[in-house]
């Protein structure tokens, strides 16, 4: 054996006993939720006639998009409840171009969350990342999305069956980055901080939510490395693929 095959043998089965469980993001992590939110918004778009309204798609999704964004920031930090967050970010568009209509947004919000749950694109070679991953580690979805929409999404992608368990913010009643929730993953999971790997794209989320409960973290910087970054994860991906370099 060559001294550079040991080294690598040697790195895995440290890397095999540093780690028990690893804990993965949900959305845009593994399933791809910026594609299939876009591709469902598509859909209502089209069928509630919206184009009426808005220049294009692009200016009704980009209007959505902006506030989504902020309430769900708000949400996380317990600003608004789940409620206040789902009638905002669906009416927030069409306030906008004042074409409000309270019977559309329910409709039209309600219809959106019937069919997002059947979206089956995934991110890119994060299947063959699963396979790799499950043969080795104890893997737990680490969500900050709804119950109801999170494990019907895993089973219509076909990837629930790589995880023991489901952990939400629902559940805990904090979201990340706050501690409580990696606290209680730790308790689900029968884990030490030390053995814990956190996998996410959310920098704020995942990584830095992750270092603070002293976990181990991997940044998938899926839509590519910024210039610098506060701090230096422990691993840092823009590819699934990668990820057989390090685990």
């Amino acid at each position: 054996m060559s001294d550079a095959t040991l080294l690598l043998h040697l790195f895995h089965s440290f890397a095999k006993v540093m780690y028990q469980s690893i804990f993965i993001d949900l959305d845009d992590t593994v399933w791809a939720f910026a594609e299939n939110a876009r591709d469902t918004f598509q859909n209502m778009y089209e069928q509630y006639h919206f184009g009426q309204h808005f220049r294009s798609f692009a200016h009704f999704y980009a209007l959505y998009e902006a506030e989504n964004t902020r309430l769900w920031a708000a949400y996380g930090e317990g600003r608004i409840t789940k409620d206040e967050l789902n009638e905002r970010r669906f009416s927030y568009p069409l306030r906008q171009v004042g074409a409000y209509d309270e019977a559309v947004v329910r409709a039209y919000s309600a219809q959106f969350f019937r069919e997002i749950v059947y979206k089956r694109k995934v991110m890119p070679h994060v299947r063959e990342a699963l396979d790799y991953l499950a043969s080795r580690y104890d893997l737990y979805i680490l969500s900050n999305g709804f119950r109801e929409l999170q494990e019907r999404k895993m089973v219509s992608a076909g990837v629930d069956g790589y995880f023991k368990g489901i952990i939400l913010s629902e559940d805990v009643g904090v979201h990340k980055p706050y501690p409580a929730i990696f606290q209680y993953a730790l308790q689900v999971a029968g884990a030490e901080p030390a053995s814990a790997l956190m996998i996410g794209d959310s920098w704020e989320n995942d990584v830095v939510g992750a270092c603070r409960a002293g976990w181990q973290q991997v940044y998938y910087a899926w839509k590519g490395l910024p210039s610098s970054l506060p701090f230096q994860p422990t691993h840092v991906m823009t590819d699934w693929r990668e990820v057989k370099s390090f685990l």
